[in-house]
């Protein structure tokens, strides 16, 4: 398989964060951009497969970026909405692209959609992957949701004992594109469909690769509240969505996302983890979405 033509580059931020990106293309004067977002307790190398074999880079520019918080872009200090955000418009200014297609998996997708509330003359088109509406969430995530200010409490919490010096001192890295490699092979030789769910819906291994004030962030950033549809209306977009309900009721969320008249939904066989288990039914039906989409204004 080619390695995918990657450009590492990181962005200072005003309050002193360093955010890393990679931008793909085999363009010399891409039509347009797309920004890859990742969910929680992951980082770029979620979209690693996803570049490499994707279409698009032949007419778009891609950026796959590191959250604030997470894999080379590393704060210890509160996350939210808002910050990453305007990190991602902050990208969009410095690589010369006043508008971009957001593509965002679970958290990532709730990310997608609060920049296209913040910055709708920057978004030019939504893909969201299992997005996690407050509305629809299984009874796991609304219990988090009742204990979102116990959650951000407890992240305040460990703050403070970082900064006094309790800290994990190295956190190591983590390859989604190797760890999705490695996941499918032991379901195709064990015939072990809960190795997924052991390996993709457990915090303790979560954790072991993310802070862990970093980590409860992200869980209250999934379980807080999403802007009105009714301000996205003129927005396209393309949901795709699992037919399992590891964290959020299928119906519920189509329901939902019908009042975005911009969205289309397809449906694909998996629990959640939709760039593991339908990589391949994923990227095409991305590739296909963003070739019909008119070109940026």
């Amino acid at each position: 398989m080619p390695k995918e033509p990657d450009t590492a580059k990181t962005l200072r931020r005003p309050d002193g964060a360093t955010i890393a990106y990679r931008c793909s293309s085999t363009s010399a004067v891409p039509t347009g951009m797309i920004v890859l977002i990742h969910g929680m307790a992951s980082n770029l190398t979620r979209w690693s497969e996803f570049v490499r074999n994707t279409t698009l880079r032949r007419n778009w520019a891609i950026v796959r970026l590191d959250l604030r918080g997470h894999g080379a872009s590393p704060v210890r200090r509160r996350l939210s909405m808002a910050r990453w955000c305007d990190d991602i418009a902050a990208i969009l200014d410095a690589e010369c692209h006043p508008r971009a297609v957001l593509v965002g998996h679970c958290l990532g997708a709730n990310i997608a959609l609060q920049f296209a509330s913040r910055f709708p003359q920057k978004t030019q088109g939504l893909v969201l992957i299992e997005p996690i509406l407050p509305d629809a969430q299984s009874t796991t995530l609304r219990i988090a949701r009742t204990l979102r200010p116990l959650i951000l409490a407890m992240a305040t919490g460990v703050r403070i004992l970082n900064r006094i010096g309790i800290r994990r001192r190295r956190i190591p890295a983590l390859d989604l594109a190797e760890l999705d490699r490695i996941t499918r092979l032991t379901m195709a030789q064990d015939h072990d469909s809960e190795s997924l769910t052991r390996r993709y819906a457990s915090p303790w291994q979560d954790l072991r690769y993310t802070p862990s004030a970093n980590y409860l962030d992200d869980l209250a950033a999934v379980t807080g509240p999403l802007p009105p549809f009714a301000r996205l209306q003129d927005v396209p977009a393309l949901a795709l969505l699992s037919t399992g309900a590891a964290f959020s009721r299928l119906e519920r969320t189509r329901a939902l996302l019908a009042k975005m008249h911009g969205c289309r939904v397809v449906t694909l066989e998996s629990r959640h983890w939709i760039p593991t288990e339908a990589p391949d039914a994923m990227r095409q039906a991305i590739d296909r979405w963003c070739a019909d989409l008119p070109a940026p204004r």
